[in-house]
């Protein structure tokens, strides 16, 4: 039987969120298949095996317990992610599957750490991690791609605290109000302001600043939100139908997204004329294929309420996977059931493997 790590927490502000999807996916494996042995990160960094009661990720009870483990049986709990001598992560698991959200993981450096240590996973490498997780970076990929973007400026914080004045006039000047204040490299809505005037444009914009050095201002457009999601790997990826997001508030924020049940909010399949809808699932593929994107995403839209145009808003490569996360949500109303969709996770994190192996192989022949 296969030993699946799921790897949860992480250092991210995404951190309670993690806890959250890696339950679900628990309790949707198939357990005939996998042995499931769940790998805590906690939020200063220190990875733990964890063998409890899953109720106790979901508290964060589970790294007391994990930690008194490791004191009263460090030879079965002790291990290293790489190194030499002793045991290592690839002796604890045969494959990952990260479930960590934003930075630390979503960004690529987990899957680089795995890479290094020779150990399969399920999702994005590390180029299409990094470049999905920086907006700016993922947009300029998406206008390469022909795909329309949302007007926007880049910032960086060295340039507001240089000129603070310049870069408001150039704010105002090319997008004009409202605007959304973004930190480039931050998921589930952390670090966003929407912003109605100028006069609340300087402190949306060190808010943003908190979390990230480079910032993205977009153009505010009364859109409506619509989400699909991938699976697939080159050049056969797949799009799942298309589900509205129904905010009650300004924007789709944090408390909607996991506070609250969050179900009354999405509406799947998406009220949008069919053309639309398949328009965004053309996109959604040739999005994900632009970044190098392998094994699953959920992709995000805008549709302007006026004239219908279609905007891709970002690509996350490690979406919620709670219960009432859209990414599962839209693969069930597209015919996959929530443990299929996981099961054919790991089969596309065992074919990239596999072909990176084939081709290491064909290296050294030469």
């Amino acid at each position: 039987m296969k030993k699946l790590g799921i790897i949860f927490g992480g250092k991210s502000e995404e951190h309670e969120i993690s806890r959250m999807s890696a339950v679900s996916v628990m309790d949707a494996v198939d357990r005939s298949k996998y042995e499931i042995v769940p790998i805590g990160i906690t939020k200063d960094g220190r990875w733990y095996l964890y063998d409890g009661p899953t109720e106790k990720i979901l508290t964060g009870e589970w790294e007391a317990e994990a930690v008194r483990a490791l004191a009263e049986n460090p030879e079965k709990y002790a291990f290293s992610v790489v190194g030499a001598g002793g045991k290592t992560l690839g002796d604890v698991i045969d494959f990952a599957l990260p479930v960590v959200h934003g930075t630390y993981c979503e960004d690529g450096k987990l899957q680089g750490l795995l890479e290094m240590a020779g150990i399969p996973y399920g999702g994005c490498g590390v180029t299409a991690s990094a470049a999905a997780m920086d907006k700016i970076i993922a947009k300029e990929l998406f206008i390469r791609a022909g795909i329309p973007v949302c007007p926007y400026v880049a910032v960086t914080a060295e340039q507001l605290q240089r000129d603070p004045e310049g870069v408001a006039a150039k704010i105002g000047e090319e997008l004009g109000y409202p605007v959304y204040v973004k930190p480039a490299n931050q998921g589930s809505s952390v670090g966003i302001s929407k912003v109605e005037k100028s006069g609340d444009l300087p402190e949306a914009l060190r808010y943003a600043a908190c979390f990230d050095r480079r910032l993205l201002v977009e153009k505010g457009l009364s859109c409506r939100e619509i989400e699909t999601a991938v699976l697939g790997n080159g050049d056969d990826v797949s799009a799942a139908v298309t589900g509205e997001i129904v905010a009650t508030e300004d924007f789709y924020d944090y408390d909607a997204k996991y506070v609250d049940d969050g179900k009354p909010k999405m509406q799947i399949p998406a009220h949008i004329p069919e053309e639309i809808s398949e328009r965004i699932r053309e996109y959604a593929v040739r999005g994900f294929q632009m970044l190098g994107g392998e094994g699953f995403a959920r992709c995000d839209f805008f549709v302007d309420r006026a004239d219908g145009k279609i905007y891709l808003n970002e690509i996350n490569t490690i979406p919620g996977f709670t219960s009432f996360s859209m990414f599962p949500l839209l693969w069930e109303h597209a015919g996959s059931a929530y443990s299929d969709t996981i099961e054919r996770i790991i089969e596309l994190g065992y074919e990239r493997y596999y072909a990176e192996n084939h081709r290491q192989a064909d290296r050294q022949k030469r």
